[in-house]
């Protein structure tokens, strides 16, 4: 079914930023969904899914379980999404997600980013249309019709599966996430999945010039610097 996943893992671009930003990313999202649905993973798949991505990221332990008592306690911060859209340094589009306390402070410090490159900021919307928003999942095996087929039998609306190189991979709308995962885990003996996200995936890529990369880099760091912004997704293609 359609295109090999090699060919949309190279462009699945997303970022991140150092340990500590990984670190701090995760606690702001495991604090924010547990306030918000609820402390206990054994009742909370969201969060349980939530967690199991962190520790797959090596996110101490510590830092999950400081995020979650800080979520049962009185009164903490009230972070909210905000996404913003651009265009980069070369013309790629951008998709910005950031948690936040002060919105004033979050689209001061990305439009920043985008000024100070010789970017585009854009209004919601202006670039999402160019990305499929898709659930995916990759585990080790070579049975994609039998998974397929399972996911078909429960009425999972599937975009792709996929198998390459021992490794299958299914690609669903974002709002199939809980609904596949549950199917999947219930349908594949001993299933560990290496991929379990929901993310942009752009519809096509933008070269970027050896000229531009330089201010490219630059605006990626720039963005990974700021304490608000969680991911950053774009179609940028990068010279070798």
């Amino acid at each position: 079914m359609g295109r090999s996943f090699e060919v949309r893992k190279a462009s699945m671009a997303k970022t991140a930023g150092q340990k500590t930003k990984i670190y701090s990313k995760y606690g702001k999202m495991l604090y924010v969904l547990a306030k918000n649905t609820g402390a206990d993973p054994t009742s909370n798949p969201s969060l349980r899914s939530l967690i199991e991505k962190a520790k797959r990221e090596q996110v101490p332990t510590h830092v999950i379980e400081k995020a979650l008592e800080k979520a049962t306690g009185a009164g903490g911060e009230d972070f909210v999404q905000a996404r913003y859209e651009g265009y980069g340094p070369g013309g790629c589009s951008v998709i910005i997600d950031c948690l936040t306390d002060n919105n004033n402070r979050t689209i001061t410090d990305v439009r920043n980013c985008f000024t100070k490159t010789f970017s585009k900021m854009g209004p919601p919307g202006s670039v999402a249309h160019l990305f499929d928003h898709f659930a995916i999942f990759s585990f080790k095996g070579d049975n994609s019709e039998f998974v397929l087929e399972a996911l078909l039998s429960a009425d999972v609306d599937v975009t792709d599966v996929e198998s390459e190189n021992g490794q299958v991979t299914v690609f669903a709308p974002a709002s199939e996430f809980f609904k596949a995962k549950t199917v999947l885990q219930e349908s594949v003996p001993g299933i560990v999945l290496e991929v379990d996200e929901i993310t942009f995936v752009p519809q096509s890529q933008k070269e970027i010039s050896v000229e531009d990369l330089p201010m490219f880099e630059k605006f990626i760091s720039m963005l990974n610097d700021c304490d608000d912004v969680q991911d950053v997704y774009h179609n940028a293609s990068l010279p070798s």
